[in-house]
């Protein structure tokens, strides 16, 4: 029996957008695991658009901010904080989190306020013409470019910040001076039934139905974080010792150059960019490798979601994550970031002699829904108790 309205506490999610994103699938799984007998949950949205709009749970409440920027967004969601007064607000990513604590600190309201970091940002600027993480997308030039220094102002007020592996809580503590016992790891919500169930329908992509040609696979936004330009560098040589196909299921600001570049490395033929697709567990099921190319990451859920599903993987060792997630290779080969001939070394062997199916989704059940929930959950409950 759901507890009335007056005894469950207030929370609220405050996001960008529910665009196909890590940290989007994430908060749209806890609230989805979160119990209405425990929480009056709203989603608080900057902009309501997203594919993954059509799986918030009917018992949440859907705000929208109607906003283009979080800078823009701050005075709405200040409005709300003072007419819904919600024990906890939980916010995620860089830039929001930033929007949260300033409405916060305009709104005057006891609400505890809860930071979710999901990347490990002290590799960002290696990637060319990238000052911050291209999460950042909806700020201006000079407020990504102070925002690590509006960060460290900002994110000490926190009442709590969860860092999605123990590397990215490493570097929040470390870089934004936030104290240790403030600092919480939790790894994300990642393997579930549906997960499972999912990866048993029928791929979308014609290359997965075909096991004699071996299909590789990427899964991220088309951005410099992801570096797929390394990975197709890697593939065109691995291209050159055996028959393969690469399939990179994402969509974002980085699909001209890197349509331009399968042409020039003359994988027109083996290589698809898809966009965005709504169950990529049924390619990780099918799939003979799933590759990382990242240059930083937070805990790069799709190496977990494709153990899940059996998916052999292939990995940089970027901060932060996959060497948490596979404890130094024992599951899957890291390599070096932007390492094109170690790169395609691992995929080579990883394909010549992959780990077993079942090994991989014994180590991916560290990463259960429920343990990522629970942990959520006692959070906000100590958080919000009187």
């Amino acid at each position: 029996m759901i507890r009335d309205e007056g005894q469950r506490k207030r929370v609220t999610l405050f996001l960008s957008n529910l665009e196909g994103g890590g940290a989007e699938r994430i908060s749209v799984n806890l609230l989805k695991g979160f119990s209405p007998d425990l929480f009056d949950l709203d989603l608080v949205l900057i902009t309501a658009t997203g594919p993954f709009l059509d799986q918030v749970p009917p018992y949440v409440r859907v705000i929208d901010l109607k906003r283009a920027s979080v800078s823009q967004a701050v005075l709405p969601l200040t409005g709300y904080l003072r007419r819904r007064r919600p024990d906890v607000l939980m916010s995620h990513l860089s830039h929001v989190n930033v929007g949260a604590l300033l409405a916060k600190s305009l709104a005057l309201t006891p609400t505890k306020v809860v930071l979710v970091e999901h990347n490990d940002l002290s590799n960002a600027r290696a990637a060319p013409g990238s000052p911050i993480a291209p999460k950042v997308r909806n700020w201006r030039a000079p407020q990504r470019r102070f925002l690590p220094q509006i960060m460290r102002f900002f994110y000490r007020r926190a009442d709590a910040v969860v860092g999605v592996s123990k590397g990215v809580s490493r570097y929040v503590a470390a870089r934004f001076k936030v104290p240790a016992a403030r600092v919480h790891t939790i790894y994300n919500p990642i393997v579930d039934d549906e997960l499972l169930r999912r990866s048993q329908e029928a791929p979308e992509h014609p290359w997965l139905l075909n096991a004699d040609v071996p299909t590789l696979i990427a899964v991220g936004r088309l951005t410099q974080q992801k570096d797929f330009p390394t990975l197709l560098r890697a593939f065109a040589e691995v291209r050159k010792r055996r028959e393969a196909r690469l399939i990179i299921f994402g969509e974002g600001p980085q699909r001209a150059p890197l349509e331009a570049l399968v042409q020039d490395l003359g994988l027109g033929g083996s290589v698809s960019l898809p966009g965005f697709t709504q169950n990529p567990y049924a390619a990780m099921r099918r799939a003979a490798l799933l590759v990382l190319s990242s240059r930083w990451e937070g805990l790069p859920t799709v190496l977990v979601e494709a153990m899940a599903c059996g998916c052999p993987v292939v990995a940089t060792d970027c901060p932060s994550g996959p060497d948490e997630i596979l404890e130094g290779g024992r599951w899957g080969p890291l390599v070096g970031v932007g390492d094109v001939q170690a790169l395609t070394e691992a995929i080579t062997g990883a394909l010549d002699h992959p780990v077993s199916k079942d090994a991989l989704r014994e180590r991916a059940a560290a990463f259960t829904y429920d343990r990522s929930v629970d942990a959520y959950t006692e959070l906000l409950t100590s958080l919000s108790s009187p």
